[in-house]
């Protein structure tokens, strides 16, 4: 039973990430077919497959109902984020108010400092630039910052207080 185990896990490290890389192969194509299946799958499992020495051990999510809460606040943010970039694109140059601050974390897990990057990153007018982990600090530049206490409080609500919740 253990041996039947380890030979999986040797093959399939990560089994939902190559679910998701197979996936996202067929979304990407935009075709369901059995050939893009079959390459999707295989992508699916060569790729963790050759990169699994890597990886850190995996996350520990903790509660997983708070995950999905943060997703959906992350989609309906992005779709709104977007929104607000491209109006200000729109505007001329003069209403535009680019800005770096640093943010200071109090998360003090990896993967959870790593999420919360990404997360500023994907969501449109603002990136994380630097982690520093020394001063346990991101550097992020905003495309508009009019206040910067502001955007840190707003990371720090909707963000980094339920990535605590879900990895504590």
């Amino acid at each position: 039973m253990i041996s039947s185990f380890r030979t999986r896990q040797f093959w399939l490290p990560r089994p939902l990430f190559s679910l998701f890389l197979a996936l996202l192969w067929l979304a990407m194509v935009n075709d369901v077919s059995v050939a893009h299946a079959l390459l999707g799958l295989g992508l699916g499992v060569a790729i963790p497959f050759t990169t699994h020495a890597f990886w850190p051990e995996e996350a520990k999510i903790k509660r997983p109902l708070p995950l999905l809460r943060y997703l959906l606040v992350l989609l309906v943010d992005i779709l709104r984020s977007n929104l607000v970039v491209a109006l200000r694109i729109l505007r001329p140059a003069r209403y535009l108010q680019p800005g770096f601050f640093v943010y200071p974390l109090t998360l003090d897990d990896d993967f959870a400092i790593t999420i919360l990057a990404s997360t500023i990153s994907l969501t449109p007018g603002t990136v994380s630039l630097h982690y520093d982990a020394e001063a346990n600090t991101l550097l992020v530049h905003a495309l508009h910052l009019e206040d910067e206490e502001e955007a840190i409080a707003t990371i720090r609500e909707r963000y980094e207080q339920p990535l605590e919740e879900i990895f504590r």
